[in-house]
């Protein structure tokens, strides 16, 4: 059976807590808890420790998680080595890469390649890594995205990000200008009843939405804004940004006719992540910069 193995060293912040304090604070899933327990698959220097035994600082804690612990099963890719992805942030668990637009994050189907992961999967090999998907960005999109190395980080991702601790943002070219200078939408986003690729407003089984924007900067019947998720809703920023009335250019299922025609492809880019490393106490912000074509627009 596949394993996968990770190695901590304990911090001044987090000696004299015990094992299993440990664990929670690491965000690993009760189910992997309990197997790393019952299979003795927690080792401190190298020894079985029980879970109500103490850490101390400078201990090295080995983790080996086994296949069938995993709550999703580990996919796997067909390797494409025609694309690099440009990497903004790596370390042994995880990286951040640059997405560029025009490529999926991920194939639908097994025999498909060309997207993000294949790519991935020829650019890790060298290290006898398997990419695991975290989170995802429309193809057209481009910017910072987190892909997994280990699956023994996704749950801890998952969990980050669904708490909000990971924080995501955005910019966009957007039709016409604002009243505000900043401000947010709360419009709550469901299914369109008359187009099942798309979101709506108000749409059927609505979810709670949140997105703050900031103005940056104005062109002629164009603003550059920078966008902030509170939520994560499918379609969440081109659906608020639309549906009042500042749909994102290039846009190709929200924006008019015209406010697609006013840019080569959608004008979104995921330009900035912070996030808490998995296992220790480091806060990173991992910037992806803007896009020539960002740069250069004058709407």
């Amino acid at each position: 059976m596949q394993k996968w193995v990770t190695e901590q060293t304990i911090t001044q912040q987090q000696s004299g807590i015990s094992v299993r304090e440990l664990l929670r604070l690491w965000l690993i899933p009760k189910r992997m808890q309990h197997f790393l327990r019952v299979r003795q698959d927690v080792l401190v220097n190298g020894v079985y420790r029980p879970y109500s035994m103490l850490v101390e600082a400078g201990d090295v804690v080995r983790l080996v998680v086994q296949a069938d612990e995993l709550q999703t099963p580990m996919q796997t890719y067909l390797s494409d080595s025609q694309q690099v992805m440009p990497i903004l942030y790596e370390n042994d668990d995880l990286l951040v890469i640059n997405k560029p637009t025009g490529i999926k994050s991920h194939p639908n189907r097994p025999d498909e390649a060309g997207t993000v992961m294949n790519f991935l999967t020829a650019q890790l090999a060298s290290q006898n890594v398997r990419p695991a998907m975290v989170h995802r960005l429309d193809m057209a999109t481009s910017g910072a995205m987190i892909v997994a190395k280990t699956p023994i980080v996704v749950p801890i991702l998952d969990r980050l990000i669904g708490d909000k601790t990971i924080a995501r943002t955005y910019k966009a070219w957007v039709a016409g200008h604002f009243d505000n200078l900043s401000g947010e939408f709360t419009n709550q986003i469901g299914r369109d009843p008359d187009d099942r690729r798309k979101r709506a407003l108000d749409g059927l089984q609505p979810q709670t939405a949140l997105t703050y924007y900031k103005v940056l900067r104005e062109a002629k019947t164009a603003t550059l804004v920078e966008l902030t998720l509170a939520t994560g809703r499918t379609h969440q920023l081109r659906v608020h940004l639309a549906g009042n009335g500042h749909a994102i250019l290039g846009d190709p299922l929200y924006a008019s006719v015209l406010e697609q025609r006013a840019a080569s492809r959608l004008m979104l880019h995921a330009a900035n992540i912070r996030l808490k490393v998995p296992f220790t106490d480091e806060i990173i912000d991992v910037g992806a910069v803007l896009p020539k074509d960002f740069v250069a627009y004058d709407g």
